[in-house]
C-alpha cells in the first residue's frame, strides 16, 4: 500500500483505484488512532490526579516520619541506630505485577505486611524510634504506589507522543499526498478521455466524408 510521491506513480485507472483504497485505509487508521489518543489522554489525566494525591499524602506523612526518625537517632545514638537499621528483618513484601492498556505495559504494586520479630527490646530503643518504624511502615505502600503512578505517567505520555506523531503524519503528510496524487491522476485520465473522444469524433467525421465521397462517385 505504498506510493511514490515524486511523480513516479502510474497515471492509470488501476493506480487510481489503488490510491483511493489506500486513502480509505489511512482514514480508518487515523480514526482508530484518534480513539486511542482520547483513551490515552483520559488515562493520563487519571494518573496525574492519582500521583498528585499520593504526592500530597507523602509530603504530609514523610515530614512526621522523618521527624520521628531524627528524634530516635538522637536518643539511641548513631551506633545503635545503625545496628538496628541493618539487622531489622523484612517487614513488608512488595509484589510487582503488570497489565497492558492500549499496547502499553503498566506496573501494579501491591505491598503486604510480613509478621516479623524485631531483634531489639523496648530498653534498647526509644518511643520516637518505635513511632518512626510504625510511620515508615504505614507510608511505604504510598511511596510504592506513587512510584508506580509516576512510571505509568511516563509510559502513557511516551505512547501518547508516538500516537500524536502518527496522527500528524497521516493528517498532514500521508493522506494529503494520496489525495493530491488522486486528483492529479483523475485530471490526467479525464484529459486523456477528452482527447480520446475528440479523436474519435475526428475519425468519425473523416469516415463520414469518405463515405459521402464514395457515395457520390458511385452515383
Amino acid at each position: 500500500m505504498s506510493v511514490s510521491f515524486g511523480g513516479g506513480y502510474l497515471k492509470t485507472k488501476l493506480e487510481l483505484i489503488r490510491l483511493k483504497r489506500s486513502v480509505r485505509v489511512a482514514e480508518r487508521v487515523y480514526s482508530i488512532l484518534e480513539d486511542k489518543r482520547d483513551v490515552l489522554i483520559a488515562r493520563l489525566n487519571e494518573l496525574i490526579e492519582q500521583a498528585q494525591r499520593l504526592r500530597e499524602q507523602l509530603i504530609e506523612t514523610l515530614s512526621d516520619a522523618y521527624t520521628a526518625v531524627q528524634e530516635g537517632y538522637m536518643k539511641v545514638g548513631p551506633a545503635r541506630f545503625e545496628s538496628i537499621a541493618t539487622t531489622t528483618p523484612e517487614t513488608l513484601k512488595i509484589d510487582i505485577s503488570r497489565y497492558t492498556m492500549m499496547g502499553i505495559t503498566l506496573p501494579i504494586v501491591e505491598v503486604k505486611s510480613v509478621e516479623a520479630q524485631y531483634n531489639y527490646g523496648i530498653a534498647d530503643t526509644s518511643v520516637s524510634l518505635d513511632e518512626a518504624v510504625r510511620k515508615m511502615r504505614r507510608i511505604l505502600p504510598t511511596i510504592c504506589n506513587a512510584a508506580a503512578a509516576e512510571s505509568a505517567i511516563f509510559r502513557v505520555a511516551e505512547e501518547l507522543k508516538k500516537t500524536q506523531r502518527l496522527l500528524n503524519a497521516l493528517e498532514y503528510v500521508v493522506i494529503p499526498r494520496y489525495k493530491s496524487a488522486i486528483q492529479e491522476i483523475t485530471m490526467t485520465l479525464d484529459e486523456m478521455e477528452r482527447d480520446y473522444f475528440t479523436k474519435l469524433k475526428h475519425i468519425k467525421r473523416i469516415l463520414e466524408k469518405r463515405a459521402a465521397t464514395t457515395s457520390l462517385k458511385s452515383s
